[in-house]
């Protein structure tokens, strides 16, 4: 049976309250005091409003300033709590910095001090650590700009269509998505080969051994959703146990799509079939 907690949303109007922008000192404050991380379906819902929110700015970097005075984290939530800070972390911050007024944090920083272990961007106020975003440096005006890893080429081996079946076979596997520009490279290629077909497609995407670094998650998640939107009929993935599975199924939790993973290609075909009569939420 599953645990109640599991069933918990959180209310929009409390994650946008806790999310403030301070573009004078181009800052992103991100308020989790007295707030509880009690399941892997809360830390998604709070980080996909961070994501969203972000994205409304216009503007790719910010500096993180984050308010852990009181939160809590259960066991079950810090997997997934670790794997989304991270990635909104090396996708959009120019540096995080964290303040937490508890005694436990002063006694932390205090034993650190001098020594190896010692953490700069951890402070025991709020002042404190807007003093020390103020001495870290701005990428922002330096846009970045990713050079690409791949040619077209590599994209087009790995592209097919099975016009009878209406199935569209993308090759992901052994593949890496760097960045960024890895996936609006790859993805371009996908939206303008649909295009050409003017029709919608079954997605069947082949996962094996593909990695999606930190770095390449938010704008991945971001352009499969509005792929999956606008052309598909209905999405089938398959991967034998990978961590590209578990971020996946991380995100599907609140995103509104099921992961339809499944561990061959025989069963994912088979799950297309399923679709056919019987449509499934991508």
């Amino acid at each position: 049976m599953n645990d109640v907690k599991e069933t918990r949303k959180t209310d929009r109007k409390e994650l946008d309250r806790r999310i403030t922008f301070h573009e004078g000192i181009q800052t992103m404050e991100a308020d989790f005091s007295n707030f509880h991380f009690d399941c892997s379906r809360v830390v998604n819902e709070f980080y996909d409003r961070l994501e969203e929110r972000i994205a409304d700015t216009g503007e790719e970097l910010w500096f993180f300033l984050v308010n852990l005075n009181g939160t809590r984290i259960d066991p079950n939530a810090w997997t997934p709590y670790s794997r989304r800070g991270r990635a909104l972390n090396l996708s959009h911050s120019m540096g995080s910095v964290r303040f937490d007024a508890s005694k436990e944090t002063e006694r932390q920083i205090r034993r650190a001090a001098n020594t190896e272990a010692f953490d700069p961007n951890l402070f025991t106020c709020r002042d404190a650590a807007i003093a020390r975003i103020s001495e870290l440096p701005s990428r922002r005006r330096a846009k970045i700009v990713h050079d690409p890893n791949y040619a077209l080429s590599d994209f087009v081996r790995r592209v097919s269509f099975d016009e009878e079946k209406a199935i569209m076979d993308v090759d992901f596997s052994h593949f890496t998505f760097h960045h960024s520009r890895d996936v609006d490279d790859f993805y371009d290629y996908l939206e303008d080969r649909i295009k050409e077909s003017d029709r919608r497609w079954f997605f069947l995407v082949n996962l094996n051994e593909c990695e999606i670094l930190p770095g390449a998650w938010v704008r991945y998640a971001y352009r499969g959703k509005f792929l999956n939107k606008a052309g598909s009929l209905g999405s089938v993935r398959y991967a034998a146990g990978s961590e590209t599975e578990n971020d996946i199924r991380m995100r599907a939790e609140t995103q509104s799509f099921r992961p339809n993973i499944r561990n061959t290609r025989e069963e994912a075909l088979e799950l297309i079939e399923e679709m056919r009569t019987k449509p499934l939420q991508q």
